[in-house]
């Protein structure tokens, strides 16, 4: 910081820059770095004083240690993993080198306790408070969050705050932007944890000529192209990535057939008993059993008899009582209900 502003002032010298301008980069810098140490401080003191565990991604073949690069089909085993094998010593400096733009941790804090007084505490901001009231811990309150939750007390991927359902890892951590709305696109009102995933996202609202990596169809837009892509060339993308290699396949199934014949790494297989269908995942399968042998349905709607296996269903079938319309067209601004619907109108009418 202190070469960026000398070299600042000596631009100021030739007249470049004003004074006022030098003054507000700097205050940045400085609170910046004054915000990240506190972030880095309430981690430390969790990861020190608590069985919460950090996720560095879901990988490959499972969930990945921030301190190695092991990876763990099952949540517990990380953290199994994470307490046996790694130091306090690590743990005192995770996270040391991220500034403030980057900033995010993915906290496992299924089962979550105080290591200092065995205290069950099952929410992170009570962790908090419990380490600096109780224990008198350097914690800090003043801050927006950007440690997420996250709990996996079965093999349903669940959100903690809401309790909507999903089906991969990575859709629930995306649905944590809208809990966590620490920074505000000025376009679409949406909400991100971190600076970084704002300026992500802004390039889907860049105008420009965005032209299709498979057909010869050009978009204003890069969003509009991603919509096109899904909608016409599903084949052609390939999301699932091979966590041993760089490979990446369009879907799961193929991904488990390459892990299995490069990399030895056997493929998952789930037979339901009462039907015969296979399934590759073990959350799959529970969903299946719940969802249509044991017609599970604890969702009730409060305008009808409708009852709906998870949250996500009542609330796309809310629609018909409330007619709400939250999805627009970026193309003819027409709004939706659905985001199904809108996928299916964009398919239909613009590509």
């Amino acid at each position: 910081m202190e070469r960026n502003l000398i070299a600042l002032k000596k631009l100021m010298a030739r007249g470049k820059m004003n004074k006022i301008e030098v003054s507000l980069k700097g205050k940045g810098h400085i609170n910046d770095h004054k915000e990240v140490t506190k972030h880095q401080s309430n981690i430390k003191e969790i990861l020190l004083n608590s069985n919460a565990t950090p996720i560095r991604c879901r990988g490959g073949i499972g969930y990945a240690c921030c301190f190695c690069t092991e990876q763990f089909p099952i949540p517990a085993d990380l953290k199994k993993h994470t307490h046996e094998e790694h130091s306090d010593e690590e743990k005192a400096k995770f996270m040391k080198d991220k500034d403030m733009h980057g900033f995010i941790v993915k906290l496992d804090v299924t089962g979550m306790r105080c290591k200092l007084c065995d205290q069950e505490i099952k929410e992170l901001e009570k962790m908090i408070d419990h380490l600096g009231n109780v224990h008198g811990k350097k914690v800090y309150t003043d801050l927006k969050n950007h440690i997420l939750p996250f709990h996996f007390p079965s093999e349903i991927l669940e959100c903690i705050i809401c309790c909507n359902v999903f089906n991969t890892f990575k859709a629930l951590q995306e649905h944590m932007n809208l809990h966590y709305r620490n920074f505000i696109c000025n376009s679409c009102n949406a909400g991100f944890v971190n600076k970084n995933i704002l300026l992500r996202h802004g390039d889907a609202h860049k105008t420009g000529t965005f032209p299709c990596d498979v057909c010869e169809k050009t978009f204003d837009t890069a969003r509009k192209r991603q919509l096109h892509s899904r909608a016409k060339h599903p084949g052609e993308i390939l999301p699932h990535k091979c966590g041993y290699c760089d490979e990446r396949f369009p879907e799961v199934r193929k991904k488990y057939e390459h892990l299995s014949k490069e990399h030895g790494i056997k493929n998952p297989s789930i037979k339901c008993k009462a039907c015969g269908k296979v399934f590759d995942k073990k959350q799959s399968w529970r969903m299946h059993t719940t969802r249509v042998h044991l017609m599970e349905r604890n969702h009730k709607c409060t305008e009808c008899v409708m009852k709906f296996y998870t949250r996500r269903e009542l609330d796309n079938h809310m629609v018909k009582h409330t007619g709400t319309r939250n999805f627009k067209c970026d193309v003819c601004s027409k709004q939706y209900g659905r985001y199904k619907t809108l996928r299916e109108h964009f398919k239909r009418a613009h590509s």
